[in-house]
């Protein structure tokens, strides 16, 4: 017998009723957060940032590929990574097929990271991916919409994400060997090369030659476009989480 309370039918269906209004006034909150966010104001970018594409080196302009919006997944993949962050791989599971559909409703969805091309291409070969995605190596892009620290920054604290200044450092007492073995399993490298990146989404218009920053978030901002924690919260369980329990779709021992 399970541990889980247990009723009737008509039990459930009360139950659920209720819940359903619960349901319906957080869809009604979450339109209205989508109005908002459309109703920011737009910055207008005096920057030249250069990014190098399978079809050679491009501007942020070019990266809308001919359409007015751009939407662009901040990857968490460094220049001394050996793979894509195991996280935002399993995110990107979820919007490799929403591509097309964004493209053909005037919105070019990119992933952007610092590692080389050729490195961005090779995994993504391995993950069979088609979404473009740009390296931004040597360029400030990723730094400058708070997805990258600097070296400096690390040392000091100060590094900037989800708006505000955030020690990404580990704090006094944490095992950092730990950390170290942890990022080396998952991307080859040391924690602090590891989470100089940081996961987010951008997104900017192109009006009359002129190219806005609209939008930006990050951390748990990104849940939405999570797509399996989507499908969970509507499971028995939820999410059930114990630890980093999610890998990359081609590592876990059975499908």
């Amino acid at each position: 017998m399970t541990a889980h309370k247990t009723g009737t039918r008509e039990e459930w269906l009360a139950a659920r009723l209720e819940l359903l209004e619960a349901e319906k006034a957080l869809t009604r909150r979450s339109d209205e957060l989508a109005q908002r966010r459309q109703e920011l104001p737009w910055v207008r970018i005096g920057k030249e940032y250069r990014f190098e594409t399978g079809e050679g080196a491009a501007s942020l302009a070019d990266l809308f590929a001919g359409r007015s919006q751009l939407l662009i997944y901040h990857f968490m993949f460094g220049a001394d990574y050996t793979a894509g962050c195991p996280s935002c791989s399993a995110i990107a599971d979820g919007f490799n097929g929403s591509v097309a559909h964004l493209a053909n409703h005037d919105v070019t969805l990119c992933a952007v990271s610092r590692a080389p091309l050729a490195k961005l291409q090779a995994y993504k070969r391995r993950m069979g991916w088609s979404f473009p995605w740009a390296s931004s190596s040597g360029s400030d892009f990723n730094h400058d919409f708070q997805a990258a620290v600097t070296r400096e920054e690390w040392q000091s604290g100060t590094g900037e994400y989800n708006f505000r200044t955030e020690d990404l450092r580990p704090s006094a007492g944490q095992d950092s060997s730990g950390l170290d073995e942890f990022a080396s399993g998952i991307v080859g490298t040391d924690w602090a090369t590891y989470r100089r990146e940081g996961p987010g989404v951008s997104a900017f218009a192109l009006e009359d030659g002129a190219v806005y920053h609209t939008y930006s978030a990050y951390a748990r901002g990104l849940d939405g476009l999570w797509g399996m924690y989507q499908w969970l919260d509507r499971a028995p369980l939820g999410r059930n989480e114990n630890g980093m329990w999610w890998h990359r779709h081609d590592e876990y021992d059975s499908q």
